[in-house]
This record gives C-alpha cells, structure tokens and sequence, in this order.
C-alpha cells in the first residue's frame, strides 16, 4: 500500500469528527491506516501504515512507516483467549498510549486506556470485523517494533503482532520512537492514537 500526504490524512481526520493536534513543537497526531484492499484477509504482511505529523518550528513534518495493524497469522490460528485474537477497531482514542516498556523488554507506546477490539475466533483466514464481538477495555494494544535489529526489518508479521500496531523497519521504528521522547518532554507522557482505513483517506 502507497502513503499518503500529510494534507490527506488531516482533511480525512476532519471528516470523521477527529481531534488533530496543530499546536506547537511536537504536539504530535499519530495515526495509522489500516488498508481496506485486503477486504479483511489475513495476509500476515505489513501492508498498513503508521504515520506521524507534527509541527518543529512552525514547519510541519510528516512521516509513513510501513506497519502492520492486524494480528499475524500465528496469533489468528493460536488464539490466546477463548472470544479470539483482537483486531483494534478504527477510531480515535484520546490519551489512550503512554513510552513505557514493552513486554518489559524495550521503550515503546504502551495501552494506557480502554480501547475497543474485535474479537474472531474462528481461524477462518479472514478477520471476522463484527460489532456484536466488540470488547473495550485494556488489552496491552500497544505501539511498538518488529524486528530489534539494526538496520533490518521484517516482512511477515507472524507473531509480532497479536493485535498491537507494529512498525516493520527497526531504523523507521528508532525515528519514530525520538519524535515521540521528544513530544513527552514537551507535552507529558500521554499520546492519542487514531485508526483510518485506506477507503476512507480523501
């Protein structure tokens, strides 16, 4: 799936009724895009995308970093709980991150507050995105990276991702952990995450 323009993405967030944030350094709008040409197949390939837009001095910046927002194949077949994997239903979640570590491993954007999550059971290859299986709660939906090394980046999500939102490129994921270490200076430690789909991008 091709990025977009940082002007798309906010005129898209206008549209749904979204909040972003156009104050000043570093008052960051992190939001993924989910790509709706899969039509809810399990593809077990980073084909979303996680962007970040924020102001430095009044100019804007904008980055796109090859993610994935659905859980991989290994968590879809060899679900952890008996309701299913969790598919983070799209949506904006106020404040809902926070940099703490991940797994108790490595620094990275933590489920601070409740979102909401499908849950598909059925190991049919395909996600099951069906209201009445929505949960919200705390469901460790954190942000973090893929592969831990250097330079490399991963091309099958596999178990990467039981359902969190997952930066495939180590060097990607580093530029994207600074800008965020940069934004709690400033603003505290407290991130809203929104999740489009790609149909829905102007």
């Amino acid at each position: 799936m091709s990025c977009y323009t940082r002007e798309q993405v906010e005129a898209t967030m206008a549209i749904k009724g979204y909040k972003y944030f156009t104050g000043g350094d570093y008052d960051v709008n992190i939001i993924g895009i989910r790509n709706s040409e899969t039509k809810n197949r399990v593809t077990n390939a980073f084909d979303d995308c996680v962007t970040i837009s924020y102001k430095v001095e009044g100019e804007w910046k904008f980055h796109c970093f090859k993610a994935t927002t659905d859980p991989g194949t290994h968590w879809v077949e060899n679900i952890m709980r008996k309701d299913g994997v969790a598919i983070l239903k799209p949506g904006q979640y106020r404040g809902s991150h926070k940099l703490r570590l991940h797994a108790g491993k490595y620094l990275a954007l933590g489920q601070q507050k409740p979102v909401k999550v499908y849950r598909d059971n059925n190991r049919d290859n395909k996600y099951d995105l069906l209201e009445e299986n929505v949960q919200e709660g705390l469901f460790g939906i954190n942000i973090h990276r893929a592969t831990g090394r250097s330079g490399s980046k991963s091309t099958r999500v596999d178990k990467w991702s039981a359902g969190c939102q997952v930066i495939a490129d180590n060097d990607d994921w580093h530029e994207f952990l600074d800008i965020c270490q940069s934004a709690r200076e400033i603003w505290g430690n407290s991130f809203t995450y929104t999740l489009l789909e790609s149909k829905d991008i102007v």
